[in-house]
């Protein structure tokens, strides 16, 4: 079977399974996202839904590519089973199941005896998967694995199903399926490119104090900083000004913890927005804190005057913002000063 005839069939099955916004196609997208489309099909293996999801907004598309090829992706210190064990455990922490599929999957083919089966959720001791302690040089993976998907798996839940099939698909295509995937993404990852090809891709910028656990790897902390920069753009040019500031002092707040179901706090906290900025202002918190919760009618409310581009870059925005402090919580709880060893 070879790769790349394989990879072009699963183009437009990769892309029909997006909801909520029409991504790009493979060949009509403009120059950064076809740039972008053709490395994820490289390094990753196949045309992955949860980066594709971004193609409405490409810079935030860049972001997200370069955080997961620098951390989980690209061959580094950490074993990649170890950071697939990272995305099982966060996954099923943020009831994501489209995530826990495809990487339980990809763990079981890593594993000696194979794991658990395709299409089986892999069980993973500690609640992020996390080695206790983590080696210093693992640093910047792990933890950034930890990260990107916090952040994926909030992108996910909003603009992807349960499973990696496009609509009306039969459940019984799914153990097919995820065998052709897995066995993609792991050719993919005996050949995978540098984790240093983030030159070109989005400016260069500053490591921010919260992402100070990548330091000890320039070319995550490099990945990471440039990502952070595009993300907080995006924020500044679709999230209402009122919205940022509600967000941002829920997640101040915020214990980390699902928020639950019956709970009132979205109404509460959104309480003193217009009308006008409300319908945005529960997309962005529930992305950010519950992105479980998400329908139809959250995405329908905030779409009248935005495009899918605004609806993506609100979404992102939100997700990365709840991302980076977990990811900073979990660094301090290491009881690391920084990952230089100071």
């Amino acid at each position: 079977m070879h790769r790349r005839i394989v990879q072009r069939g699963l183009r437009n099955l990769s892309l029909a399974q997006i909801r909520h916004v029409s991504p790009a196609g493979y060949h009509s997208g403009g120059l950064p996202v076809r740039r972008v489309y053709r490395e994820v099909e490289r390094d990753f293996g196949v045309l992955a839904p949860p980066i594709a999801l971004h193609s409405p907004a490409p810079d935030v598309m860049t972001a997200s590519w370069l955080i997961l090829r620098a951390s989980l992706v690209a061959p580094g210190r950490a074993r990649r089973a170890a950071k697939e064990a990272v995305a099982v455990a966060v996954s099923e922490a943020n009831s994501c199941p489209f995530c826990v599929r495809m990487h339980a999957a990809t763990l079981a083919v890593l594993l000696p005896g194979g794991g658990a089966g395709p299409g089986q959720p892999a069980t993973v001791a500690g609640g992020d998967g996390l080695p206790d302690p983590i080696p210093a040089d693992e640093v910047p993976e792990l933890i950034g694995t930890l990260v990107v998907m916090h952040y994926l798996n909030r992108m996910v839940n909003v603009f992807l199903s349960e499973v990696p099939l496009p609509p009306g698909a039969p459940r019984t295509s799914l153990g097919p399926v995820l065998r052709v995937l897995t066995w993609l993404i792991r050719s993919a990852g005996r050949t995978a490119s540098p984790r240093s090809r983030n030159h070109g891709l989005l400016p260069a910028a500053e490591l921010p104090e919260d992402l100070r656990w990548a330091a000890g790897e320039p070319s995550v902390a490099d990945a990471f900083a440039r990502a952070c920069a595009a993300l907080d753009e995006a924020g500044r040019r679709a999230v209402p000004a009122a919205v940022r500031t509600v967000v941002t002092a829920e997640l101040d707040q915020w214990d980390g913890q699902p928020p639950g179901l019956g709970t009132p706090w979205p109404e509460r906290a959104l309480a003193g927005l217009s009308a006008e900025d409300r319908p945005a202002g529960r997309l962005a918190l529930l992305s950010a804190m519950a992105s479980y919760r998400v329908d139809d009618r959250t995405v329908a409310a905030a779409r009248p005057g935005r495009t899918d581009r605004d609806i993506v870059e609100i979404t992102a925005w939100a997700s990365f913002e709840a991302a980076r402090r977990i990811g900073d919580r979990t660094y301090r709880q290491t009881g690391r000063k920084d990952v230089t060893g100071h």
